[in-house]
């Protein structure tokens, strides 16, 4: 069976989609739910630029393990249509996508994830535990919970 690939979306891919990345990952493991792979980028990225310090300290304080080497990447037409599931943080970056298989952390979970970025640590900490208390919603709205693990789809 194919991996399905899960990507989250955010602006510069440095703070928000690398946090929901790594805290989507660990969950996926901690619940023994397979054939999905997990990845992110960015409306605007750079591309090749490191993850935000803050948002690598709030996921070391969460005990959330993620790739040091992590480097962003700009969202391409490719990544998206490669995509089991686009999640997009806010609705204005899945409008600057501008298309109707983009969904969103308020369309999933009820909750838009704003951007923490120059805010400082204590933003980054509440922004991780937002994308947190959004994920078991989430991989239920997907139909990705363990009842249909199985390699059966």
């Amino acid at each position: 069976m194919k991996h399905k690939k899960i990507l989250f979306v955010c602006a510069g891919n440095t703070c928000r989609s690398p946090m929901a990345e790594a805290a989507f990952r660990a969950e996926l493991k901690r619940r023994k739910i397979a054939w999905y792979t997990v990845s992110s980028a960015g409306v605007s990225a750079r591309g090749g630029t490191p993850m935000n310090p803050d948002a690598k300290q709030a996921l070391t304080e969460a005990g959330i393990p993620f790739s040091e080497t992590f480097k962003s990447r700009r969202l391409d037409t490719k990544t998206v249509e490669e995509a089991f599931a686009v999640i997009c943080m806010t609705e204005d970056l899945r409008a600057a996508i501008g298309r109707d298989s983009v969904t969103t952390f308020f369309g999933l979970a009820g909750r838009e994830i704003p951007d923490p970025y120059g805010q400082g640590i204590d933003a980054y900490r509440v922004t991780l535990r937002m994308i947190r208390e959004c994920i078991p919603k989430i991989i239920k709205q997907l139909g990705m919970d363990e009842k249909n693990q199985g390699g059966n789809s």
